[in-house]
């Protein structure tokens, strides 16, 4: 029987991730599919139910991250952690939960910013939504020291940072003096995914060796990034983490590792129209 796989969304159409799956599935050979589904804001339970009846499992993007978790009959522990999952798997009885987002994050600073090191100075997180959850859990526990959390809604801030006693919530405001001391910083919301930047942030109060992360993949080089480079700054693309998260979601769904000859990155800066930029 055919394997079948994909992404949820709204929006979804954005999404590479079916690009990714699928070199993976040619390349190994498989009976297996992945597609994209784009569920109703108000429908995800109920298209989740609906979808499990079909699918081996899908990954989960903007915004049902944390509702992810909630139609989950047991989590396994980062996704629990993070209180979010981009990972739900179909089994025969019932929906588990599991959250990547955070390990392709860490993939993705050891490709772009290999001299980095997690536990040697505070990281700033933007947002406080699903994917910032997953980034916080990981990130904690890979030894930052600090994480603070800053977000234009501070009491969702100030949930997140409940997670832990090293995650701090601070509004938009403090961003200067938050940077001040930052050896990363992460912006986990989907401000730049319409190509319109607004965040407006003080980069110049970063030190010179800091590193700027930006989750948004589509278009790469985010007004974010750009300014960041700029700066001369060390910068890391949310393609290298939707590539890191892809890799065990496709062994969780097809049952082995995707085929590491499959240069999966040029496929998708190609249909990007991109070219590979130095960090």
């Amino acid at each position: 029987m055919t394997i079948r796989a994909g992404v949820v969304g709204n929006p979804v159409a954005h999404t590479m991730s079916p690009m990714i799956h699928a070199a993976w599935i040619e390349a190994a050979g498989l009976d297996a599919d992945y597609g994209k589904f784009l569920l109703p804001l108000d429908g995800f339970r109920a298209g989740i139910q609906d979808l499990a009846k079909q699918l081996r499992g899908v990954n989960v993007t903007i915004p049902f991250k944390e509702q992810a978790l909630g139609v989950a009959d047991w989590a396994e522990p980062l996704a629990a952690a993070s209180g979010a999952a981009n990972l739900l798997l179909f089994n025969a009885d019932g929906i588990e939960a599991r959250n990547t987002d955070g390990l392709g994050m860490l993939v993705a600073l050891t490709e772009q910013a290999p001299k980095f090191e997690i536990a040697n100075q505070p990281v700033v997180l933007l947002g406080a939504g699903g994917a910032a959850r997953g980034a916080l859990a990981a990130l904690l526990q890979a030894g930052a020291p600090e994480v603070y959390i800053l977000n234009r809604t501070l009491e969702r801030a100030e949930t997140l940072a409940d997670m832990d006693k090293r995650a701090f919530a601070l509004p938009l405001g403090w961003a200067a003096e938050a940077f001040e001391e930052a050896g990363l910083v992460i912006n986990a919301t989907s401000v730049g995914l319409s190509g319109v930047d607004d965040l407006d942030l003080p980069l110049d109060a970063l030190p010179e060796s800091a590193v700027v992360m930006d989750m948004v993949y589509r278009p790469l080089q985010t007004g974010l990034l750009r300014a960041a480079r700029a700066r001369g700054l060390l910068c890391v693309d949310g393609l290298a983490m939707l590539i890191g998260q892809a890799v065990p979601s496709f062994e969780a769904f097809y049952g082995r590792p995707p085929p590491a000859q499959v240069d999966v990155r040029s496929i998708c800066l190609k249909a990007l129209g991109q070219t590979e930029t130095a960090p």
